[in-house]
Order: structure tokens, then sequence, then C-alpha cells
């Protein structure tokens, strides 16, 4: 039997303190109070969330706006002299600075005052620093790769980025800091570089290339969040980062995905602010707050004794009831199809009326659509894989021709269909599979009588191993080559065998009898059944497969039989669709969700 440790990959230990996540891994976004005039491009300055002034902005034209907030409400105080966009924007609540193309402003918590301009005029530049003691990070479009330095009353160059970048996120001081991020004048960069005081060094990049992004912290503890990216395709991200000194690392994400906001930029990794950007109401504001002691433990399978008190905490996933939600509908309406994939990545192919088709769509979780066909239009197949780019589709039946029931196997790689080494059996009328694209079994099926042939795919050709111990059609089956189930089928049976990697062993049956069923799993430990047919109807019942046992869980909203699954699915996860409802074939797709949370329990004698 394997221990705790093989299971969960920790060990019990002795404490005498709750070990709770606390600082920037626990840290979360909450909703802020809006700002009272929404707009992009403004700019920051703050060291505490409840102590932070923005500044300028646009909406619709430059403007001098200037706004104060306490942690709770934001008040409209002294304009800026000259509208900015985009500038350079640090310092603190009381006493920030502003720069931007022939203009420099310094703040004093009441009223902005000219000061002297930067040598070169320019925009969209990083920052950093504070009012007496800053720097002017790059240009616009990436024109240069200009760096200058501000002492308190003059600005002067010191040395250029080792790259020409534009719109990147600064953070630090003049003698110690970052420029993380950018635009490069074609695209967004995850470019980082470390300034010592004197000069840039390339150093670790972030993970999410973007420009127009807010930062806040310090050159060994900062946070980048927010910002937008051009490639794959081109959007403005929530992503949050933390810089810990040596590495990036991904965090909570904001609640909105934005850029151009502005951020509380002296702020720290646990206490920042970011406000307005684009798109969105240009107003909205949220806070970011680390962790503290009294924040709950967040790992999955934490077990400790607490040698001071004798008690042994428990984390453990507590999981919810599960329920079918609606998707989004198939662009065509069929039954008898195939299915591969997930909820988030399924494929449908194949299926009737009144011919055999050979339409292909796949599904990313919210749309359904139309791809490649298949080569050879057919219908009662079945599907294998795990992800809408690489899956299988499996024998079948042609609506005419010599052979009705096909040994042909078409290979899909998410743009077009190919046709492979051919079933050593042909079969029809839904035979069960499981696997991969590279790793697949097909079991039973109709030739036209029933089979219990069961054939392996290694990726490149198949064999047949050990039969089924109930020869069958409108079967259905989950799971991977080595570890698979099938179940349900022929004239209504309820008949469930389990697959090791060499033989098939019969175990406990379905609580409801049925045919033409879908089904998703990835093992022979946990899956679905859904749907199908019983001699007088079709059916909605959905059953949960834990390892030893079925349980009726929450039904279709609509009985289905002939319906397809997303066949890597699970018990927490699943997606079905298509099918024939009794009166015409469906187009529906539903997605089966299981809540989770993290719970402590605390055992006593």
């Amino acid at each position: 039997m394997a221990d705790y440790k093989a299971i969960k990959g920790q060990t019990i230990q002795n404490r005498t303190s709750d070990p709770l996540v606390a600082g920037v891994a626990g840290a979360t976004w909450a909703s802020g109070t809006d700002i009272n005039t929404g707009r992009e491009g403004a700019r920051g300055a703050g060291i505490t969330q409840t102590a932070t002034v923005i500044f300028g902005g646009n909406d619709g034209a430059d403007r001098g706006y200037t706004e104060n907030y306490n942690g709770s409400a934001w008040t409209e105080t002294g304009d800026m002299n000259t509208g900015k966009t985009n500038s350079v924007g640090t310092g603190t609540y009381t006493a920030a600075l502003a720069a931007y193309t022939g203009t420099c402003e310094t703040w004093n918590g009441s009223a902005w005052s000219e000061a002297s301009e930067l040598n070169t005029p320019r925009s969209e530049q990083g920052s950093l620093g504070t009012q007496t003691a800053a720097l002017s990070i790059g240009n616009q479009n990436a024109s240069s790769a200009i760096v200058e330095q501000w002492n308190g009353s003059s600005w002067s160059e010191v040395g250029d980025l080792t790259t020409a970048l534009g719109s990147v996120m600064g953070i630090g001081t003049t003698t110690a800091g970052l420029s993380a991020g950018g635009y490069d004048g074609s695209n967004a960069v995850t470019n980082n570089m470390s300034w010592d005081g004197s000069s840039w060094t390339e150093t670790t990049d972030i993970n999410t290339a973007r420009y127009f992004a807010g930062a806040s912290g310090v050159s060994t503890a900062g946070l980048i969040f927010a910002g937008y990216k051009t490639a794959s395709p081109a959007s403005h991200i929530a992503v949050t980062e933390y810089w810990d000194g040596s590495t990036w690392t991904e965090v909570a994400d904001l609640s909105t995905a934005r850029f151009t906001g502005a951020p509380s930029h002296n702020s720290t990794s646990l206490d920042a602010i970011y406000a307005g950007g684009n798109p969105g109401d240009k107003a909205n504001t949220e806070e970011w707050t680390g962790a503290t002691i009294t924040d709950s433990i967040t790992t999955e399978g934490q077990v400790f004794f607490r040698s001071d008190t004798g008690d042994m905490k428990v984390t453990v996933t507590d999981y919810g009831t599960g329920a079918w939600a609606s998707g989004g509908n198939l662009n065509n309406a069929r039954e008898q199809l195939a299915g591969a994939g997930t909820q988030t990545s399924a494929l449908a192919a194949g299926g009737a009326p009144p011919n055999s088709l050979d339409y292909t769509e796949t599904y990313n979780g919210t749309a359904w659509s139309e791809t490649a066909e298949l080569n050879v239009a057919r219908r009662h197949a079945t599907g294998a894989g795990s992800v809408n780019t690489a899956a299988l589709y499996i024998g079948g039946y042609y609506d005419s021709g010599p052979t009705y029931y096909v040994d042909s196997v078409e290979s899909w790689n998410g743009s077009a269909w190919t046709e492979t080494t051919e079933l050593t059996t042909g079969r029809a009328t839904y035979q069960g599979a499981s696997g991969t694209q590279t790793a697949a079994l097909t079991f039973g099926g109709n030739n036209p009588g029933n089979i219990a042939i069961c054939e392996k795919w290694d990726g490149s050709s198949w064999t047949e191993v050990a039969d089924l111990n109930t020869a069958g059609y409108a079967r259905c089956g989950f799971g991977s080559s080595t570890s698979a189930l099938c179940f349900g089928g022929n004239a209504v049976i309820a008949s469930n065998e389990s697959w090791d990697g060499s033989s098939w062993t019969e175990i406990a049956d379905l609580n409801t009898a049925r045919n033409y069923l879908g089904g998703s799993g990835t093992s022979n430990e946990s899956g679905l059944a859904m749907g199908g047919g019983i001699p007088t109807a079709n059916i909605a019942i959905t059953e949960s497969w834990n390892g030893t046992a079925w349980t009726e869980v929450a039904d279709l909203s609509t009985a289905r039989a002939q319906n397809s699954a997303g066949t890597q699915g699970n018990s927490l996860e699943s997606i079905t669709f298509g099918g024939y409802t009794g009166t015409a074939p469906s187009n529906a797709t539903e997605e089966w969700n299981v809540p989770s949370s993290i719970k402590n329990l605390t055992i006593t004698d």
C-alpha cells in the first residue's frame, strides 16, 4: 500500500503554528472605489493603498485631472498645468513627478508647479524613483533607448537601455531599478533589464510579454500587472507577476483585463492600486493586498500535527454538487457523431442524418467552429483524443458500398484529417474507444453481428489484444490504452468491464441499463456516463464512476441518445454534445462541472 507521501508528495510534519500562505503568494486583487473621471493613460504615485494620487490621462484629449485616494474614496484636487497622457509618473501621495514631451511638473500634495523639462521631449516612457531622484526610460514606439535622470531640479542623460523600447514598466530607485517588458516598435517583449545606478544589464525575462502595464515595488520585490500584448491574438491582459530579485512568478490576476491604467507606483509588492485604463468604463479601481496571518491554508493534502495543542490539522478539497449547464451550440445538429477532447478543447466529427456526414467542428470552451471535413462521410464511428488538435476517428458505417461496416481510421492534426492504418476488423454501431491519438483502444461493435474484439493502437498500427467478456454494439468507453472502461450497449444492458492493460474484468454494473450513451474519463478510476436509450425512450440520467461503483448524479437538461462526449473529461469536468432527443437531432452542448474549495479540518481526541 502506498504511504501518504507517495500519494500527496509530502509527509506529516510537527509544527507549533499553522503554516499559512502569507505575503505575495496568497495576495489577491479586490474592487476599490471608482475614480471620479474615467480615463486611460493616467499615471500614479504613492507608497500605500490608502495614500495614492493619480494624474493626467486621456478621455478624448490629454487632461490634467488629479485625484487623491484615501483607501475608500477618490477626491478631485488641483489640476496639472498641462494635460499629460502616458507620461513619467512617480513619487508619493504628497510629492510626485510628471514629465511629458516638452513639460515637467512637480506635485506638493495640493498643487502642481512647473519644473525643468526633459532634454529630449518624449512620451510613453517608463519611470521609477521619487520626486527628487527619478528616471525617464525609453521613448514612444521604441524610437530610442534614451534614459534621463532627474535630481530634483534638472534632467541629465545617463546610460541607455540595452534595447530601444517604449512603454516599459519601471520599478525601484535611481540606484537599483528594473525596466520590464515594453514595445520594440512591432511587438510586446519580455525583456527585463536591471539598473545599478550607471548602466543596464539584461536579466531574467518576464513570463508574459506586455507593454502599457502597471508596476510597483522595489528592485528586489516588485509587481507588474495588466498590459497589452501583441501576439496570438493581440489583446489586453489581467496577468500579474511578482519579482523576488531573481525570477518572475505569475500570481493572482486582476479581475478586469486592461492596459494604460494608473498604478500606485512606489507602493509595495503587498499593497498596490491600479486605477482606470482601457477598455471598460475606464473608472475601475482594483486594490492588491498581501495575505496576512488570518488567511487559511491553501495547499490541498497538507497534514501536520500541532505539538503544542495536540491537534491534527488536515487540508482537503471539498467538492460540491455537480450540475450540467448549457454550452455553445454545434453549428450542425446531428446524431450518431464521434467526439474527442475536453470541455475547453473538444472535437465533433461525422454523424447523421439523413445521410452520413463529413462535418468536423472544434470547441474552445465557448463556441464551435466549422473546420476541415472528414475524407469519407460516415456515422456510428467512435473517437479518441485528449485535445481538439490531436484525435482519431475510428471505424463507422457507410451509407452504401461494398462494405458498410468499415475498417477506415482517420487522424486529425488540428487542421486536416489524414487516412491512416486501418483496423484489423472493421466495425460500426458505436463500438467503444479510449485513449489518445497515439495510444488508443477500440472494442466491441457490430460487423454486422456483435463482436467482442479489442484492438490497440500504438500510433502507427493496430494489434488485436484480449476480447471483451460481452460482445456488443452501442457501447461506450473511456480511459486510456492501459486503463479503460466499457459499459452499456446492445439491446439495453448495464454491463461494465474494466481494462488493466492486458485483460477485461467484469465489475460493478451501471445503475440504469442503456445503450447509445455518451461517456468521458481519463482512466478506469474516474469518469461519467450520460444520456442514452432504454427500450421505451431516451434518458437524461448521468452516472459518476469512482473506480468501484456508479452513482447517479444530476441529469442532463435534455434526454438524448447517440450523443457524443469529450472523451478525456472526468467526473469533475466534462462535456457532451449532439444526439437524438426522440423527435429530432440536437445541436445542444452541455457542460458538467463539480465546484470545489479548500477546507481545513482539525482532528482532536
